[in-house]
């Protein structure tokens, strides 16, 4: 196993840790006489990154990624494959606010989905090769339409993110010169605002590739927030528990299917 990165502290460290066998920051050299190539890097950054790779790729490679914006990467790079070179498209849908190898732990996709997302050019036995190596992993493998997987992440991952950078800086923004509230925040703060801990870099990358979904969950949940807003101010207190109560029956009910 070979790792191909930017940071060769980061690279030594995987050494170490036993993740990788060899390390390099060259892509040719990194891929040359690939089985299999995991392109695991922010978003933005991916489609750059097989451009880079295919050129030094031999048949009967299989090439796959781990990011959360499907549709774009996939119209960019399949038509650059070369007869025999097939490409996976795929999203771990696991991990947590932490990133970079030390974060890494060998339960991290155990009972977690991963989405692939074939399109008609994909290899149906590199499609198996990919399905066996995430349920290998202990995931459960999902098959789905690219533009579906967007729009459904869009509204499951990307929207909480966005909402819980935006909460983090809305409360902090709230305590003006008075006084640092945040240093009164409890655990349910903290629990609602972890995923604000996630790396910037990748955050922002997914912005960007999967705008027009983000902006239509942004949008409507702009709506929801003027309409409790609403309820708030008139006092219709029945409306705004009954709202709150189907919240809970919907939380309640995933907390039991996990």
């Amino acid at each position: 196993i070979v790792g191909v990165g930017r940071s060769m502290n980061n690279l030594d460290s995987a050494v170490r840790l036993g993740v990788i066998d060899e390390a390099t920051q060259e892509i040719s050299e990194g891929v040359k006489g690939a089985d299999l190539v995991v392109s695991a890097v922010p978003v933005l950054r991916i489609i750059d990154t097989l451009k880079a790779a295919i050129p030094h790729l031999s048949p009967p490679c299989i090439i796959t990624d781990v990011g959360s914006v499907k549709r774009e990467i996939i119209e960019e790079v399949e038509p650059l494959l070369p007869e025999g070179v097939h490409f996976v498209p795929g999203h771990p849908i696991a991990g947590t606010e932490h990133s970079g190898v030390g974060a890494a732990f060998e339960t991290l996709f155990e009972e977690r989905v991963c989405i692939l997302t074939p399109t008609e050019k994909t290899g149906r036995e590199a499609l198996e090769k990919i399905k066996s190596l995430w349920e290998a992993a202990g995931s459960r493998v999902v098959i789905m339409d690219p533009a579906i997987h967007d729009r459904t992440l869009a509204a499951i991952s990307h929207l909480p993110h966005m909402i819980a950078y935006t909460l983090v800086n809305t409360v902090a923004d709230a305590g003006g010169r008075t006084a640092d509230i945040l240093n009164y925040s409890a655990g349910g703060f903290k629990d609602f605002t972890r995923i604000a801990s996630s790396s910037p870099e990748m955050w922002t990358e997914i912005c960007s590739m999967n705008r027009d979904c983000i902006i239509e969950m942004l949008e409507n949940f702009q709506i929801r927030l003027e309409w409790l807003k609403n309820l708030i101010s008139e006092g219709n207190l029945k409306e705004i528990r009954e709202d709150f109560e189907r919240a809970k029956r919907i939380r309640d009910s995933l907390v039991k299917q996990a």
